[in-house]
C-alpha cells in the first residue's frame, strides 16, 4: 500500500477507536471511510440501528462525533476534512464475520482476492456462513448454482440489492 494509503488507513483506525464507544445502542458503527472527495476531504461515519436512521439521528450523533473528534491528540488529520455522519444505505458493507453472520439469509455482493472458477464476483442468496466459509446461491446464466467461498478470500461483502 502506498504512503498516502497508510496514513488513511491509520486515521480510519484512530477515528474507528475514537467513536465506536460513544455510539451506544441501538446504535451499529458500521463503517468508517476518509477520502478525497473534488477537493475536499471528507470523513464519513456510516452509522445503522434496527429499523434505520433518521435525519434526527444523525444530527444527535454529529453532535456527540463531532468534538470528540476535536479531543484526539495528535490531531490524526493532515488537512480539514467534512465531517458526514449518515446511514449506509441498503447495500451496506459487510466488514465482519459478525456482520456476514447476521447477513445470512439476505442478497449480497462478494468480491474475492482470487478467482473461484475463473469468477471474482458472486452476487447472490447468502445461505449460510460458520465463521470459515460462506455459501452463496447464484444465477449463473439461467442456472442457479450454489458456491463455498473461504472467508479468507473475501476481500470485499456489502449487501446488494436484487434488481
Amino acid at each position: 500500500m502506498c504512503k498516502e494509503g497508510n496514513a488513511i488507513a491509520t486515521i480510519i483506525d484512530i477515528v474507528t477507536q475514537a467513536v465506536r464507544p460513544v455510539i451506544a445502542e441501538p446504535f451499529e458503527l458500521v463503517d468508517v471511510e476518509y477520502e478525497k472527495m473534488g477537493g475536499d476531504y471528507v470523513l464519513s461515519i456510516l452509522v445503522d440501528k434496527p429499523g434505520g436512521i433518521t435525519v434526527e439521528d444523525t444530527a444527535e450523533l454529529t453532535d456527540i462525533i463531532s468534538p470528540l473528534l476535536d479531543t484526539i491528540k495528535p490531531d490524526p488529520f493532515p488537512d480539514q476534512y467534512m465531517l458526514e455522519v449518515s446511514s449506509p444505505g441498503l447495500e451496506r458493507p459487510l466488514k465482519t464475520a459478525e456482520s456476514l453472520a447476521n447477513a445470512v439469509g439476505q442478497y449480497v455482493n462478494v468480491s474475492l482476492y482470487q478467482a473461484i472458477d475463473k469468477v471474482k464476483v458472486f452476487e447472490g442468496d447468502l445461505l449460510a456462513f460458520d465463521g470459515e466459509t460462506l455459501t452463496i446461491s447464484y444465477m449463473d446464466k439461467t442456472r442457479q448454482k450454489t458456491v463455498t467461498i473461504p472467508y479468507k478470500m473475501v476481500a470485499k461483502a456489502r449487501l446488494s440489492v436484487k434488481l
